[in-house]
């Protein structure tokens, strides 16, 4: 069995860790991080009008069956989203390419936690469960050091005095993060790559704007499917902020969701006088994201795939909103110009400078 999955900013650490703690890492083939060769392969194989995250998925599980792997585990759900019918799409048009493999569907809306364990146990042959269980606490805690190594990255981006030092900082810590064979290496990477974080140089007095990044789930978490915005907006002196990280996602999703405590009943609640219910992905929260951060944020960047309604019905109501809170759409796919975003992203920041000269000065 050679098992395979697409590809998601640092997530592939976290499965990484699952599969040697559970003695299936020579099994496992982690697809090349994604690239402009997985969009187009992608792109070239997608029905038309389908959204960015579909063709990058696809373009992974492509790369994936070129390696050799023979099992791919796809997510889907029975939830609004159109994600729910990928796995069909996607399986169809990898047999018409001619590749071979069987599909183990991980559904995100159906047995939460006990569905991600059975996964796990099946995938390694049956292991004990104490067995699997450690596998996946420690998997669990590689990315909770990696979010939160990356909150502290997301501040110093905004005030180092050597644009970049974060970056690197950020991808050694998930180098050594990956690396970590136990709980007690782990944990000393952690720490000492905060403390190195936390005293890089730093003008101590800037004050940068303050961003909110929301919108639908795969773009605001896949640095190549969003151009790498948080980067370009930490060398624009704006510390970035976000709800959507996956070790706090997993948390809600497969844990206390499963509990009925759900973490983004304020965030819906927040969003009633502008909309009732769930119009899938994550249009509802981005609306509510809104109206509860609009005096903690000086501005938000919504990410959206383009041809994603609900992303596009959040938008249209963002706009209404009595919130007074700039609010900057990026439309994300295959179409979207590096040199464009960016201009639009230094206007944004320049607008956003501007009023905390005007809020000063008053």
């Amino acid at each position: 069995m050679r098992i395979s999955m697409s590809h998601l900013s640092n997530l592939y650490v976290t499965i990484k860790a699952w599969a040697h703690s559970l003695g299936r890492g020579d099994s496992l083939i982690v697809p090349p991080a994604n690239s402009q060769r997985t969009l187009s392969l992608g792109a070239k194989y997608s029905p038309e009008g389908l959204c960015l995250p579909f063709k990058l998925t696809l373009g992974n599980l492509i790369e994936a069956c070129e390696l050799g792997a023979d099992t791919l585990v796809i997510t889907g759900g029975d939830g609004i989203c159109r994600l729910g019918y990928y796995v069909k799409t996607q399986e169809k048009i990898l047999r018409d390419l001619g590749y071979n493999f069987e599909i183990i569907l991980l559904s995100l809306s159906q047995q939460r936690v006990f569905g991600l364990l059975k996964l796990m146990r099946r995938l390694s042959d049956n292991a004990s469960w104490f067995k699997v269980i450690s596998a996946l606490r420690f998997g669990i805690a590689k990315q909770i050091a990696m979010d939160k190594i990356e909150r502290l990255v997301q501040k110093v981006r905004a005030v180092e005095l050597v644009k970049g030092t974060a970056n690197r900082l950020y991808a050694k810590a998930i180098e050594a993060i990956d690396n970590a064979a136990d709980y007690g290496t782990l944990k000393k990477v952690q720490r000492d790559y905060i403390d190195q974080l936390n005293h890089v140089a730093k003008d101590t007095q800037a004050k940068p704007p303050i961003v909110g990044i929301i919108g639908e789930f795969y773009v605001v978490l896949e640095p190549f499917a969003n151009q790498n915005i948080e980067s370009e907006l930490g060398k624009l002196g704006v510390e970035v902020r976000r709800r959507t990280f996956i070790s706090a996602w997993a948390k809600f999703s497969f844990f206390f969701n499963y509990l009925g405590l759900d973490e983004t009943s304020k965030i819906h609640k927040a969003a009633l006088p502008y909309l009732k219910r769930d119009i899938g992905g994550d249009g509802w929260e981005a609306v509510g994201e809104k109206v509860l951060h609009a005096r903690e944020y000086d501005g938000l960047i919504h990410l959206a795939p383009f041809t994603c309604m609900p992303e596009i019905v959040a938008q249209n109501i963002m706009s209404s909103t009595k919130e007074n809170v700039p609010v900057l759409t990026i439309l994300c796919d295959e179409q979207l110009n590096r040199t464009g975003m960016l201009t639009r992203l230094e206007a944004f920041v320049d607008l956003l400078k501007s009023q905390q000269r005007v809020r000063t000065n008053t």
